[in-house]
């Protein structure tokens, strides 16, 4: 494989970009060589659903589109970012057992790390920001079917 690979692509900051972003990122690392059908490919798919919703709904209109980034150097780390143009940063959210949102960015932190990367925010040039994640890429074995069955 190349020492290093890029993908990106920018969606509008509509709902319905959340679910093509997780295609997108889903599709370029089969195409790099991570099953879709593993652990890791659905760590990651929670991931970006994560950070792509926060990317919707917390520029409040401010943000018309974001960018999802991938890199992968040397078949060591992959990292994962999506900017919009919303300078806030996000901030840690109090979270109420009851409450259904503001866990998002403690999911990635904490799905982040038990794979042994890292969360980092940083602003852009543009006044933006770019929430990312660096992981150890490290490519699984495809699920294997038991004995009888027949891959769905």
């Amino acid at each position: 494989m190349a020492d290093h690979l890029e993908a990106s692509v920018t969606l509008p900051s509509d709902p319905a970009s959340v679910s093509a972003a997780r295609t997108y990122v889903v599709t370029t690392l089969a195409e790099w060589g991570l099953p879709p059908d593993t652990e890791a490919a659905d760590t990651i798919r929670l991931i970006v659903s994560e950070l792509t919703t926060n990317a919707v709904q917390h520029t409040l209109g401010q943000s018309p589109t974001f960018t999802v980034d991938i890199e992968l150097d040397r078949d060591e780390h992959l990292r994962i970012g999506v900017t919009d143009s919303h300078p806030r940063f996000p901030k840690r959210l109090p979270a109420a057992v009851q409450q259904d949102n503001g866990r998002g960015l403690v999911i990635i932190r904490w799905l982040t790390a038990e794979c042994g990367g890292k969360l980092r925010v940083r602003p852009t040039r543009e006044g933006g920001k770019t929430v990312s994640i660096e992981l150890p890429w490290t490519v699984p074995a495809a699920r294997v079917p038991a004995v009888g069955q027949q891959e769905p």
